[in-house]
């Protein structure tokens, strides 16, 4: 059976490089499989990897922000920025979710185009679900919008042989009501999804915001902030020291065994904890086995601020379903790379509260830790738009794999890019 993920695949269309790419499982596409809790995308530079993770960030943005301030927001420049050069068509997302195990998967649809005042604007909206016991066929739109306009149908869907009757009797008998959006700019799931009649898209709602996307920069996370504890580390890191503050003092057992981990991966790190200063900021101190005094921050490393930051946030006791990382191996030693790995796939095996992890990387001896299915190849094609194959649908590489050949050898070899 397959290990559980929340996101099992998705569909980009027009969005900066990725002109039509797609990853993973959709409605459908059911012979094809689903992406795996460990997802790490590899490409050479240029070849669409930021763009893919931005997609994302993008995505999350046009739900809390709505769409017109997500095009210029983190640098985007707008929407002609970001619409791949060229092509028709407006910007389109199909995600293929599933809320947990148990659960019909759901399929959301959004398309952002221009309206005629070349501003940007939810062209189209939907999200679907086959019935129970409907295993083919076109899946039921309980949510539809096209250009604000449309219908929404009430109920919920968690899996359960009771709800799933209701709900048919509720659609079959067209429980639905209209829906007309006052703002194009804000996606339909923002607005329903707040509503208590509309669990289904509260959830999908819930799980969106609950997206994590890290940018670790080792020198924000050396900047000196404010004391005060904060659950989780923000997107850049430097609000580091403030959740250790929080893992000191509300999860005190789980901090004690980063702790231990960490010396475990990091020989001489004694004890790491916070120190307020009088004016009121947090220093983030490092104890050393080899020397008297502490460190601090700011005299660390880059690489092991980097890893003591990935532990925290993974170490999370409610973790965020969903978390994106780009380019985790800067300024780390090629031999953590592995062990990174491993604890990255053993979060992803938690149980109910286990994160799906998705990284994107340009170094082979991460991608020697991984086995094929959970690579994808980015390449860029003569028409400057990117392509992606899963490593695992290459049979040579596939094969050469199976005889113990590190797939991070056979990418630095340039096997994985010829074998498009």
């Amino acid at each position: 059976m397959d290990q559980f993920v929340h996101i099992q695949g998705i569909k980009i269309k027009n969005f900066k490089a990725l002109k039509n790419v797609t990853l993973g499982r959709l409605w459908n596409t059911q012979d094809t499989h689903q992406l795996t809790p460990l997802t790490v995308v590899i490409g050479k530079n240029g070849t669409g990897k930021s763009s893919l993770m931005d997609a994302f960030g993008f995505l999350a943005d046009c739900l809390i922000h709505g769409v017109e301030s997500a095009c210029d927001i983190n640098g985007r420049g707008g929407y002609e920025k970001i619409h791949s050069l060229g092509t028709p068509g407006p910007i389109e997302f199909e995600i293929y979710y599933k809320e947990n195990r148990n659960s019909r998967p759901i399929t959301y649809e959004v398309a952002i185009d221009l309206d005629k005042e070349h501003r940007p604007y939810v062209l189209h909206e939907r999200l679907r679900q086959r019935r129970s016991g409907q295993s083919h066929g076109r899946p039921f739109s309980f949510l539809f919008l096209d250009e604000g306009e449309g219908r929404v149908w009430k109920g919920n869907a968690d899996g359960t042989q009771e709800d799933d009757v209701k709900n048919i009797l509720r659609e079959e008998s067209n429980d639905s009501e209209a829906v007309s959006m006052d703002d194009k700019r804000k996606l339909g799931i923002a607005t329903l999804g707040a509503l208590k009649a509309h669990p289904r898209i509260a959830a999908f709602r819930k799980f969106i915001e609950g997206w994590y996307l890290s940018y670790f920069i080792p020198d924000a996370a050396r900047s000196l902030p404010l004391a005060g504890a904060q659950r989780r580390l923000n997107v850049h890191g430097d609000n580091l020291g403030n959740v250790v503050q929080f893992m000191e003092r509300d999860y005190p057992k789980e901090f004690h065994n980063i702790l231990i981990s960490i010396a475990n991966k990091i020989p001489g790190i004694r004890k790491i904890d916070t120190v307020k200063t009088p004016d009121g900021r947090l220093l983030l101190r490092f104890n050393d086995k080899g020397f008297k005094d502490p460190f601090y921050a700011q005299q660390m490393s880059d690489g092991t601020l980097k890893v003591f930051a990935y532990m925290i946030l993974l170490a999370d006791p409610t973790p965020p379903p969903f978390i994106c990382i780009e380019e985790p191996e800067n300024g780390l030693y090629h031999k953590l790379l592995e062990v990174l790995v491993e604890e990255l796939r053993l979060q992803t095996k938690r149980g109910k509260s286990s994160p799906q992890i998705f990284v994107t990387t340009h170094q082979p001896y991460l991608v020697d830790a991984l086995n094929p299915e959970e690579v994808w190849i980015l390449n860029k094609e003569s028409d400057g738009f990117s392509t992606i194959k899963r490593a695992s649908d290459i049979p040579l590489i596939k094969n050469l794999c199976n005889e113990g050949i590190p797939l991070g050898g056979l990418w630095y070899s340039n096997y994985l890019e010829e074998y498009k």
